[in-house]
């Protein structure tokens, strides 16, 4: 049941504000002053905090700083009955989600709290959602061959040099880039992925740097492109090898000159992206075949990184199969289950040559089709 933590020194104001949300099903709470409010907002799990700002031993302006320095989820709610616009901005800026004045009106304190509660929840289901999407990508893995990745991710993730991941399917390209990412001082901006290979040729130059109104038939309104989506950020070219040649000199401009054009329009616009680029593809080969650009290729490979098969780190294979075990049953809601010694040894001994990709698949299907243990025979069965 929602939470609700009202501070104010007029023990009147608390009364009657209580009345009103104990009366539209809140758990409500007080405090008389700053400080019990402080410890209390720290200790208690609330959705939405009501603070005056004029209190004894700790004003509303300075519990504001302290619970945002703490990284509360609540939301905040500053009331005053000295207050002004400035006043109100000011609490705004400093973390407060909205501002009141007294004497309260009641409709619009009811409305600000659902508006608030909804707030609470979503930047909670936000977190919970961050934190399932980062362990379905984290490095799985202590073999010497990953552990070099990840000395190399170190180095190169603080910088803005370009890099180019190589690697067959399915051996973690996107992992790498993601992780360059995370680790860079781009982490706040975007990370756009496009995936140059399920692009048609004639729709990469649109995709990459978007469309005037009216530049083809279907352009029924200016759109923006991935590099400008990716402002500040970071954008990923995955299977940059299938990329077209037209497509390959427009991105040639746009790492020598930082600006780009979209498709049917004059005007340049100034881009700030780093690029990480991604490819199964040797690409010195298809520079012979005059399938890719020579000079696009040394701009792309200022950092080149080579991530290792499967086959070349089956040492990782006891944690990767715990890791997808693990998730797999929880985002099926079923018991985790375990996997016998002899089991592994048998994943071990096979040839994965759909990598990663293909040892997820292979777990999901133990999961699904054996008991509460995973033994050697599931694997020789159902692998």
């Amino acid at each position: 049941m929602p939470k609700i933590l009202i501070i104010d020194d007029e023990k009147a104001i608390r009364r009657t504000i209580r009345e009103i949300l104990e009366f539209e099903k809140y758990v409500v709470d007080e405090a008389e002053d700053g400080q019990q409010g402080l410890d209390m907002a720290l200790k208690g799990n609330y959705n939405v905090i009501l603070s005056d700002i004029k209190m004894p031993k700790l004003d509303g302006t300075e519990l504001l700083a302290k619970l945002m320095a703490h990284g509360t989820e609540s939301s905040l709610i500053m009331m005053s009955g000295h207050g002004n616009i400035e006043t109100a901005v000011d609490a705004v800026k400093k973390g407060a989600f909205d501002y009141l004045a007294k004497p309260i009106d009641l409709n619009r304190l009811l409305v600000t709290i659902r508006n608030a509660m909804d707030k609470t929840i979503l930047v909670t289901e936000t977190k919970i959602l961050k934190k399932k999407i980062g362990k379905s990508y984290e490095m799985i893995g202590d073999s010497k061959a990953l552990n070099n990745i990840r000395d190399m991710i170190e180095k190169v993730a603080p910088t803005d040099a370009r890099v180019l991941i190589t690697g067959s399917n399915g051996s973690g390209k996107e992992l790498v880039a993601r992780e360059i990412h995370n680790k860079s001082s781009r982490a706040n901006a975007p990370l756009i992925e496009v995936n140059c290979a399920a692009i048609p040729s004639e729709l990469i130059e649109s995709e990459l740097f978007g469309h005037e109104k009216g530049a083809f038939t279907s352009a029924v309104a200016t759109r923006k492109g991935k590099f400008e989506l990716a402002e500040g950020g970071t954008i990923f070219l995955d299977e940059i090898g299938d990329m077209s040649l037209s497509a390959q000199a427009k991105v040639l401009r746009a790492l020598q000159e930082n600006k780009i054009t979209r498709v049917g329009g004059d005007k340049e616009i100034k881009v700030d992206v780093r690029i990480i680029a991604a490819t199964n593809k040797d690409l010195r080969k298809e520079i012979e075949k005059g399938e890719f650009r020579e000079d696009l290729f040394h701009r792309l490979s200022v950092i080149p990184i080579q991530v290792p098969s499967l086959n070349d780190r089956k040492e990782d294979i006891p944690q990767l199969a715990e890791h997808f075990i693990n998730l797999i049953c929880t985002d099926y809601g079923m018991p985790v289950k375990t996997i016998t010694k002899e089991a592994l040894k048998a994943l071990q001994q096979k040839d994965w040559t759909g990598n990663i990709r293909e040892f997820r698949n292979v777990i999901e299907r133990l999961i699904i089709l054996c008991g509460k243990e995973i033994n050697d025979k599931d694997v020789k069965q159902f692998a």
